[in-house]
Parts: C-alpha cells; structure tokens; sequence
C-alpha cells in the first residue's frame, strides 16, 4: 500500500521531462480520439478507412486541459491535496478523457477502458461515437460535477463545491470563450464570499488561447497588464505562464510547474493565517498557442495559434491525400511509439505522473457527492404550524413565508457546515428573515459597522446574480450537501437555462449505478405576479412552471402550496428528497389559512383534495357535482374559496365542489407521470361530465402542457394569468391579469 511519505517522496523525483512525456501521451490520445477508428497506435502507414467517417471534437483547448491536468497530478503527488477539477471549455471531453484513461479512473468506473491495449484501442474508437463519450464532459466522466455542454457556469460550481470542505482544493479551467458569459462575469466575485479556515480553496486557471469558433476572444486581446489590472480589481493576485510557439517543452513545462508551486503556497499562505482582510487568493493566467502542438499550417493557412485550430484542424483527412498525410505527420510527431509498447500498453516511467486511489482527480470522493451526502435533520415541522378552528377557516391571516423563516432558521441549526441557503439580496424581502436569528450572511471583505447579520462565517450566499446562486448550489449538492434558493419569482426563470442543464444532469445521472442519489435543488419562490400591484408588470412573470414542464417527470416537481401549513409540510419532503428539481411557490404577504397541521400533512401527500368545508355538494357515491372549482396557487385559491361561498349563498342548490391542487404534475396522468391520476381517480375528484373552471397560477399554456394525454381535460377552463399588468390596488390587478382560455 502506498503510503503519504512513499507518494511525496516520488513526486520530489519527478522530472519536467516526465510531466512532458506525459502530456504528449494525453495530446496523442486527444488527437487519436477525433479521428481514428482503427491504426490506433501508427503501426502502418494511415490510411483512410482507419478515418472515422464523421469528426467531431474541439482540438484548440485540449493541449491546454493536459497541460494544467499533468501538473495538478504533480501537485496532488508533491501536497498530498485534495484536487478536485472543474473543467469549463466546452467541448474539451477527448483531453480530460485521456487522463482520466492514463490515471486508470475511466476504466474502474466503465467496463472496456482498462489501462492497456484493449482499453485504448475501445477509448479511440468509441470517442463522439454511438454509445461512447460525447465531446463535452457528462456525468458518465468521472470526477466530473459540471457539464461542458453550455458555457459560463464551470467558475460558481467550483465555488460551491469548496464552501464547507476545507480540506479541498477546486481548481476551475476557465476559457477565454467561456470568460465572456455573463454568469462567468460575475462568479469572479466568488472569491469574497470564500473563508480560507471553514471552506476550501478554489484555484481559477484563466486558459487564454486568443481565439473562440471563428474570432477573437476578449480576453486574448488584452495586454498583460490590462489583465493584471482587471483581476487585481476583483482580488486576485494573478500570475502569468505565457508560452510561445517557440518556447521548448522543458521550459514551457517548467514555468507551468513554477506557477503552480507559487500558487499553492500562497493559498497555504492564507489558509495557515488569522482571518486576512481582503485575502488576496492566487489565480493563473495561462497563454498558450491555439491548438498547441498541431503542426504550423495547412492549405498555406496557420494553423497552430489561429482559429482554425478551434475544432478539427485537419478538416478531410479520408478524401484529401495532403490532409492525411497532415495527419500522420502530427499524430506521428507524438512519438507513440515510445510511449505505448506494441501491444498498447504504457511504455516508460512518465506515467509515474499519474496519482493512484482516491489521489486521482477522477476517483476524487467529492466529485461522487452521493456517496457522501448524509441525510438532513429537519426539525417537527408541526411545532410551528398555524393553529386552525375548523368553524373559522380562512379568517385567520399570516405569512406563509415568514412562518416557514422560522422552520428554516431550525434547519440551519441543526446541520452547519451541510446546509446552505443562496439567494439574490432577497432574504429579508421574501419575509425568511428569522434565519438570521441562527446565523449570518458570509461575506469576507470589509463591511460598515451598522451591517446587520454579516460575518465572514454564516450559512447565506447573498449576491445580486441569480446565475451565480445557482452555480454555488449545484457545486454544493453534487459534492454531497444540501441547500435552498429563495428567490422572486418573476426574476427565476434569468437560470431557466442553467436549471435544464442540471436536469440533463441528474436524469443521465440516474442511468449511472455509481452516481448515488444527491439532495434535491429546491427553488422557494415568493415576490408572487399575484401580488405586484405596486411593482407592477414588469414583476410578474410565472413562467418558470413552464420551463420545468418539459423536463423529465423524474426528477421535476412543481408545488403550489396554499398556506401556512401546507408549505411547511411541503418544505419538509423537499428538504429531504433526492434527485429532484423541486420548485416551491409559495406567499410572503399575510393571507387565509385554511387547512390545520394534519390536514395539511395529507393534503400534500395526496397532492390534491376536495375541500368539503368549501363545496356544497352530497357526496354520497352516486351524486356528481353540477360544476366544479379547481384552484392551485395561493391566490387563486383565495379566490376560488370565496367564489364558492357566493355560489353557495346565492345559488343553494348548485352541487358545487372545490378541488385544491397542491402538487401540480398530480393532474398528468399516471402513465406521464409517477405522482399522476388514473383516469378513474381524475373522475372521483374532478366527476364525470360536469364543467369544470381551474384557477390557476400560471400561464394557462402551462396547464394546456400538463393536459395533452388526458381525455377529461377538455372539460376544463383555465383561468390563468395573463400578459396584462400595471401598478394598482391587488383586487385590480386579479381582475386585469386573468383570462380564461379552454384547454381545446
């Protein structure tokens, strides 16, 4: 068994000239990756039937990817660190999967890729082909907890996976594409929120190879000193590795190697002393060619350093003679042969780079969170549930949100250091501010002495950039941990695309058996459309309801409870469910209550009930109802409730029912969804042919998407929201915002 000695000891004897052997390894296993299909290894002259018939892959940040892998695998040898990597350009799938080959981590999560010659042959041939690996990381690559599919969000994810994990370094590749999203924009000012003794350490490497698909990047264009300037400003101590074409190996290796020694030993720097102000945390600027190592033209264009180097370099291969032999040229100036015996397997000590066990980057326990997530503790719930006279439903008023605060702020108490709330600046607005009583806002640079509940140690993420939350949450989940972002609801769906990335995520991670089950991401929205009559239109927006209707019934939940009661009960399941979207949308101003704490409790077990206290019906098993009113939403039911009370008062012998709907995706069918109706139990709640008029939240389009496989929704009416809003009185607005629209 190796020992901590044994592996410091080998990483003091590791040369330079074996991290380049071993980075050329990775670059020839990249490049073989996107065109190979059979020659794997060069050992005849290449032809075109050993070209695969499509090319997919990114090249020009892949020498990049190897660069920063190899000498992370140094640093885990040289430390004995936890090192977590979060790769952020896009399409860098072929490097990151031929270290995690060399390593060995590919072929102990997936059958065929072992580390010899069968295993390489299956990774070249099976890269961007059916059944095999993509060219943007997923959750089939291990040690990986963000996918490459959509850019921007690499740099907040590796933020959160650091929060609380103090023993962990998270080194985050950003490329200069990537740079220019906004959400990457701003997760630069993560490095505020991170507190060097009760979090771990994140490590940005800024890769700047000047060049995006057909253009220049931003960030390539600037000067050093610009950059140097411009990270300086968000906190950074930025150090530089520019490498030229001309540069040799040894020496580019060598910097490389430099760099990163210096800036670990700053982050030990600030992590050994007392609380800094201002801790000044390291980043690396890293300046490479474009496509590094392919050969210098082709077609009497440059190559290597353009933007031609972006994709596949070498375009046509199989039908044009000059770009295979391009080909062989470069595939050969690797020297495979010295790298890989006859039979495919490692040749020479450079593979000594690579870590063993838990020390690889793709075997890092963090990256699997469901193998370490424990369960959360959540307080009784019931203990804070509104006291309700069965005589006097709906005369007693309160914030549902305000009295789930008080829930909350338990939460917090009972799980420090594996509980996070994020939100934007909302807090104290969506009424959750007795959490405060249990905790701070974290935050580590200076602040004035009047700030109220701020340290540099609490369990709240609060920053004006939605995109930004979302990434320090997802971090936190997928390394093991559990969390809730509060947020208004209009302003949610500014995530709409980074949410469905994440449920790609957990449905293909369903599909993997040693992807464990990690702790839901639950949206609490409040700020309701319902109720911005002094915000006004802009303020009302319920379309985040949609977005998540058309993701995989598995892992999304949709919940309009509509009280007190029902949203602490509700609160509860999602804290401590797994695997799920869960989206909460509840009220923060003072409105009715209508159901006690039991009552609720199997209210939103069932996902929806007949509210007998609100109907005037018999319900003995022969009667149907005349007409019946639906309502899902807090104010929607307020109004369907006092709707039935004037029908009742006025038209006595209408048979009329009320149905509340708790759990939205309950009116799908059961054969759509797990939590859905059989068209018998639609029957006994909704009858047979009677009219029936929903009140509904949303958009009415949302409830058309639920409807579309049920032959009973043509009965239904929605009254949903619509694109009309101004600044007035909230009766007004209720009446300005409704329409009423057939499902047909």
């Amino acid at each position: 068994m190796t020992t901590i000695e044994d592996s410091v000891a080998k990483s003091d004897k590791i040369r330079t000239e074996q991290i380049v052997r071993y980075w050329q390894a990775a670059n020839y296993l990249a490049a073989a990756q996107i065109y190979l299909r059979e020659n794997v290894l060069l050992r005849e002259p290449l032809k075109p039937e050993h070209i695969k018939p499509r090319l997919l892959g990114h090249w020009g940040t892949v020498p990049g990817i190897n660069l920063v892998y190899a000498h992370l695998n140094r640093l885990i040898l040289a430390q004995d660190v936890s090192v977590l990597l979060v790769t952020g350009p896009g399409h860098g799938a072929p490097a990151n999967l031929a270290n995690l080959f060399l390593e060995g981590s590919l072929g102990e999560r997936h059958e065929g890729y072992q580390r010899d010659g069968d295993g390489l042959r299956h990774l070249v041939r099976s890269f961007s082909w059916p059944g095999g690996f993509p060219s943007h990381l997923t959750p089939a690559t291990p040690g990986t907890i963000h996918e490459g599919g959509e850019l921007g969000y690499a740099l907040a994810t590796a933020f959160g996976a650091a929060l609380d994990n103090p023993q962990l370094l998270v080194a985050c590749i950003v490329g200069d594409g990537e740079a220019e999203t906004g959400p990457t924009a701003t997760a630069w000012h993560s490095i505020k929120f991170l507190n060097p003794h009760r979090d771990g350490s994140v490590l940005p490497i800024l890769h700047l190879n000047q060049y995006k698909i057909a253009s220049r990047t931003l960030y390539g264009a600037m000067s050093d000193s610009e950059l140097e300037s411009l990270f300086r400003g968000f906190g950074y101590h930025p150090l530089f590795v520019n490498i030229n074409h001309d540069d040799s190996l040894v020496a580019a290796h060598q910097a490389m190697r430099d760099t990163l020694d210096t800036a670990f030993e700053q982050i030990t720097a600030i992590r050994n002393a007392s609380t800094p102000e201002r801790p000044r945390w390291p980043m690396i600027i890293l300046k490479s060619p474009k496509g590094w190592s392919v050969v210098d033209s082709l077609d009497g264009k440059p190559l290597e350093g353009s933007y031609r180097a972006h994709q596949v370099p070498i375009p046509d291969p199989q039908s044009n003679p000059e770009h295979l032999q391009t080909l062989q040229r470069w595939l050969r100036s690797y020297q495979p042969e010295d790298l890989f015996d006859e039979s495919g397997c490692v040749r020479g000590d450079w593979i000594e780079v690579a870590p063993t066990g838990v020390s690889r980057m793709g075997m890092n326990p963090h990256a699997a969170g469901g193998q370490r997530r424990q369960p959360l503790q959540c307080p009784p719930w019931r203990d804070l549930a509104v006291d309700i006279d069965p005589k006097s439903r709906g005369q007693i008023t309160a914030s549902d949100t305000k009295t789930c605060g008080e829930f909350l702020k338990q939460v917090v108490q009972a799980n420090r250091g594996r509980y996070r709330i994020v939100c934007p600046d909302e807090m104290d607005s969506n009424r959750l501010s007795a959490v405060f009583d249990a905790t701070d806002r974290q935050f580590m640079w200076p602040v004035a002495d009047h700030d109220e509940h701020v340290s540099t140690s609490g369990s709240v993420m609060e920053i004006l950039s939605e995109h930004t939350c979302q990434g320090w949450l997802q971090g936190y989940l997928l390394t093991g941990r559990h969390g809730l972002f509060p947020c208004y609801e209009a302003f949610v769906s500014i995530v709409d695309s980074m949410m469905g990335q994440y449920a790609k995520f957990l449905k293909r991670s369903g599909e993997i058996e040693w992807r464990k089950p990690v702790s839901s991401l639950n949206y609490l929205l409040s700020s309701e459309g319902w109720r911005q009559d002094h915000n006004g239109y802009s303020h009302q927006m319920p379309g985040f309801i949609n977005t998540l209707l058309n993701k995989k019934a598995e892992n999304v939940r949709i919940y309009l409870p509509p009280d007190t009661n029902c949203l602490l009960s509700t609160m509860d399941h999602c804290l401590r469910s797994t695997d799920k979207i869960n989206l909460i949308v509840a009220s923060k101003q003072p409105m009715p209550q209508y159901l006690s704490a039991d009552e609720a409790a199997k209210h939103c077990e069932r996902g929806l009930s007949i509210w007998d206290w609100a109907s005037n019906e018999s319900r003995s098993p022969s009667d149907q109802p005349d007409a019946v009113l639906a309502c899902a939403g807090v104010y929607p039911t307020a109004e369907a409730v006092m709707a039935a009370r004037l029908l009742s008062r006025d038209l006595p012998s209408l048979r009329l029912r009320l149905v509340n709907v708790t759990d939205l995706l309950i009116l799908e069918l059961d054969s759509f969804h797990p939590h859905g109706l059989n068209e018998q139990k639609f029957v006994d709640y909704f009858g047979v042919d009677c009219p029936v008029i929903f009140n509904f939240h949303g958009y009415p389009s949302a409830y058309q998407t639920i409807a579309l496989e049920s032959a009973q929704h043509h009965r239904f009416r929605i009254n949903g929201y619509r694109e009309e809003g101004t600044t007035t009185t909230p009766l007004t607005l209720l009446a300005v915002t409704k329409s009423i629209d057939s499902v047909c």
